[in-house]
């Protein structure tokens, strides 16, 4: 047995036990196997990733893949030697940007990356990146890091205890602490979490019980009721019965434990609406949102309308 297949075989229960709502989801939608940010989109189909934007058809763009990733005009995928890859555009030319990893989250300004000696670090996306610029130098954030975000204006981690720490801007009440000053270190201001995702100025968690929350701007409703027309500075009860969570530039998605999805935010309604059954993954994007199901097929919509099947994992 090779040493990648070795790593792949341990890696598969944890996998499963993520799409079963059973630990904290370590990507930028639901699920390891979807990724959306603005436009652009990514599956994970058995070990081939596939990318596409807008309307297009999904196309293979890497093999040997366990984990997809999404940023501003960046795509990334952790492959099953634990190597952190990106990309920009429809470029081949893949980049290495760390070894020895066991989970990534990506953003518009980086991503952070899990070690396989337990540390978390954050790689800072420069503005001259991909071909024109040299890889940043990782910083340590912290160990006992179990799943982590990063929104357009602040960042988030969660450790084994289930405390939520944040830093960055905090004028949209990102931090949910009641404060609109920014931190530059991380600072506690949730507990009992198991899943965070931040976005534009927002963000939603969800709580060991299953309860989604969320805190930050809320013009168009990816908050719900809470704070809706400017902001909310609190964290505010948004769902409940959740699994996982998911979150857009102005609307939200979670999926709830009998496996169906539900979703609110801008041209949606404030109060959140079922849109499918038998869901394993979701994201949201800046117009729209996609879903896989557990036949594996693919879809997709925009935010006020109807789910079509887009594509199905060969």
């Amino acid at each position: 047995m090779t040493k990648s297949n070795s790593n792949l075989i341990m890696m598969v229960p944890a996998l499963m036990c993520i799409l079963m709502g059973q630990v904290p989801v370590h990507a930028d939608s639901t699920s390891p196997r979807l990724a959306a940010y603005y436009d652009l989109r990514m599956l994970l189909c058995h070990q081939t990733a596939y990318q596409w934007r807008g309307g297009n058809h999904p196309t293979p763009v890497a093999n040997d893949v366990i984990q997809v990733g999404v940023g501003r005009n960046a795509s990334y995928v952790l492959t099953t030697s634990g190597r952190l890859l990106t990309w920009s555009g429809a470029s081949n030319e893949k980049q290495q940007i760390l070894d020895q990893v066991t989970w990534f989250v990506a953003g518009r300004t980086g991503v952070f990356a899990a070690r396989s000696n337990g540390a978390l670090e954050y790689v800072a996306r420069p503005k001259r990146w991909l071909g024109e610029g040299e890889i940043a130098q990782p910083e340590r954030v912290g160990t006992s890091i179990v799943t982590a975000s990063i929104g357009d204006s602040a960042d988030y981690f969660v450790t084994h205890d289930g405390t939520l720490f944040v830093k960055g801007l905090a004028h949209r009440g990102q931090y949910g602490d009641g404060k609109l000053e920014p931190s530059e270190t991380f600072i506690p201001v949730a507990s009992d979490v198991v899943a965070i995702k931040a976005h534009t100025g927002h963000a939603i968690l969800l709580k060991q019980d299953g309860t989604v929350m969320g805190t930050g701007g809320n013009i168009y409703g990816p908050l719900g009721r809470h704070g809706i027309g400017d902001k909310a500075n609190s964290w505010g009860e948004i769902f409940q019965e959740a699994v996982a969570i998911a979150t857009g530039s102005s609307h939200s998605l979670a999926i709830s434990r009998d496996g169906s999805l539900w979703r609110w935010g801008r041209n949606i309604g404030l109060d959140p609406e079922k849109i499918l059954d038998d869901v394993a993954a979701a994201a949201a994007d800046q117009s729209g949102s996609i879903a896989l199901l557990n036949d594996n097929s693919l879809w997709q919509w925009e935010r006020a309308k109807q789910p079509k099947q887009h594509f199905l994992c060969p």
